[in-house]
């Protein structure tokens, strides 16, 4: 067992999955015996605003907050949720990055541009960058309701937690009518090649 603390930072938008995320990744770690602490903080959530969790695992965990510089990874949900929250990864950690672009109701009104080059903004050689279109590629599994499990699947090659766990919590949390689907999921995100 690890002796340290992995500290993963999910961030999203309200209805994406990054609650669900973070709750999957929590139960794998308690399941591969570590101390557990997560937390959530919404913004909005029901209205497309950013969704944050923490997720922290290791031998004795005495608070649920990853603070800035301190994420071992992060798991974006959405492009722009990646940029903002990019100061909580600390130095030569990895940040994982849905390509996939939610502009938030606000940015109409207000007449705000979606920045363009995301990905060329978080590739500064300070960090590994992930890079892909879980949407797209949760559609061509079955649904686009498995971006969540996909990126869990790509999460889930980078964290020292056993794979028989992550599929035993995916059985107990979906049950038979959803399993099949998430499986799938799940196997395409450890599939893809960083």
């Amino acid at each position: 067992m690890k002796e340290t603390a992995t500290n993963v930072y999910v961030v999203g938008v309200g209805g994406q999955g990054a609650v669900m995320a973070t709750e999957l990744t929590s139960e794998v770690a308690l399941a591969a015996g570590y101390d557990v602490k997560k937390g959530e903080v919404h913004g909005m959530s029901q209205r497309g605003g950013i969704i944050a969790s923490h997720a922290r695992f290791g031998k004795n965990i005495t608070s649920p907050v990853i603070g800035k510089g301190e994420a071992d990874y992060i798991l974006a949900f959405e492009a722009v949720e990646a940029l903002r929250s990019i100061e909580y990864l600390k130095p030569n950690g990895t940040i994982i990055v849905n390509e996939q672009q939610i502009v938030p109701p606000i940015a109409h009104f207000l007449k705000i541009q979606y920045p363009d080059k995301v990905k060329e903004k978080l590739e500064d050689g300070k960090r590994k960058v992930i890079t892909l279109n879980a949407f797209e590629k949760a559609v061509e599994v079955g649904s686009e309701l498995l971006v969540n499990t996909l990126l869990l699947g790509v999460l889930s090659k980078l964290l020292e937690l056993p794979e028989k766990a992550w599929k035993e919590v995916l059985v107990n949390r979906f049950g038979t009518k959803m399993l099949d689907l998430n499986m799938k999921a799940f196997e395409a995100g450890r599939a893809m090649k960083f």
